[in-house]
């Protein structure tokens, strides 16, 4: 099987003679051998691992992204960031780990910039609710002469 592994910057993996593909997605570790009927899944933060055809292991750290098997013999993963590397344990120890965290401080981030447009909304229903009295004036400055209010 042909395995293709991009980012929107490079082409991390070329490889031409992968026997087997192991994957994670949402749902857990799952294999691809040659002849896998037609398949799309979104992948978790992982590591994907494959053998060539003279047995060697190879593995990419992955921040999630999209495989797509075509036609039995064609793997393509997209995804945004893709370390590749032959030493397993610090993939996993280094990679996923940054990986993962990456993605839980961007979830954090996206849940507050949702509170805050919530809360913008929240406020806009509130000054434009009907029978709502019109705004009081704020306190006078000191010195401001009088008159100027609004």
């Amino acid at each position: 099987m042909k395995l293709t592994v991009t980012t929107p910057l490079a082409i991390v993996v070329d490889a031409d003679d992968v026997t087997h593909l192991r994957a994670e997605d949402e749902t857990g570790a799952f294999g691809i051998l040659t002849g896998h009927a037609d398949f799309l899944t979104a992948l978790a933060v992982s590591v994907v691992s494959w053998r060539n055809g003279q047995g060697a292991e190879h593995h990419v750290a992955v921040h999630g992204g999209m495989l797509e098997v075509r036609g039995g013999s064609t793997i393509a993963i997209a995804t945004r960031e893709a370390v590749p590397g032959d030493d397993l344990h610090r993939l996993e120890s280094e990679v996923v780990v940054r990986f993962r965290r990456q993605l839980a401080e961007e979830t954090a981030a996206r849940k507050d910039a949702q509170r805050l447009y919530l809360a913008a909304i929240h406020q806009i229903c509130h000054f434009l609710r009907p029978g709502r009295s019109p705004a009081r004036p704020g306190p006078r400055i000191v010195g401001e002469p009088e008159g100027l209010e609004e």
